[in-house]
């Protein structure tokens, strides 16, 4: 049940050294480009990394390094504003396509988390990958086999997040 495969999925941070194969990345980014965006428009792109002196490079752009080391596949998401006619709506379109993407993950059975913090090398990362000029990176996706169950985090009630019913 969806439910509860969203209620069961954790940030993977530590993989086995086990290979990922082609046909497991495909149907993770497939599940992705099914996410909703305004007008149809599809404004993601994804860089597909397993070149592990490339991973050196990417992982001296972020405090979480060994994550980006350890993982046999980095998914970098863009955003790419050739596709793009709203950019509030499209950011939330990429939020979307990463989320369908993690909930793909968790389904297969892999590990997989989502980095944010290598944003600050936006920069370095779009030279480094050398993608078009339109291309704005939105995140990198570690994925391997999991080596960790992941850590429960507890979520606010109901209570503490709906602000009020109307009607």
């Amino acid at each position: 049940m969806m439910i509860n495969l969203i209620k069961m999925r954790r940030s993977i941070r530590k993989f086995t050294p086990e290979k990922v194969g082609d046909e497991i990345v495909n149907q993770i980014i497939e599940a992705g480009i099914f996410a909703p965006s305004g007008k149809n428009n599809q404004p993601w792109k994804f860089v597909v990394v397993r070149d592990s002196g490339l991973k050196e490079q990417l992982s001296d752009m972020t405090h979480y390094s060994q994550i980006i080391r350890d993982a046999p596949v980095l998914i970098v998401v863009f955003l790419d504003h050739h596709q793009s006619y709203d950019y509030i709506k499209d950011v939330q379109a990429v939020g979307a396509c990463i989320q369908n993407m993690l909930l793909a993950v968790s389904d297969l059975r892999m590990g997989g988390v989502w980095l944010g913090e290598i944003l600050k090398n936006k920069e370095r990362v779009h030279a480094l990958l050398s993608t078009p000029e339109h291309f704005e990176l939105m995140a990198v996706i570690a994925l391997g086999h999991p080596a960790e169950k992941g850590k429960k985090r507890e979520r606010f009630g109901l209570d503490q997040v709906i602000f009020s019913k109307i009607g």
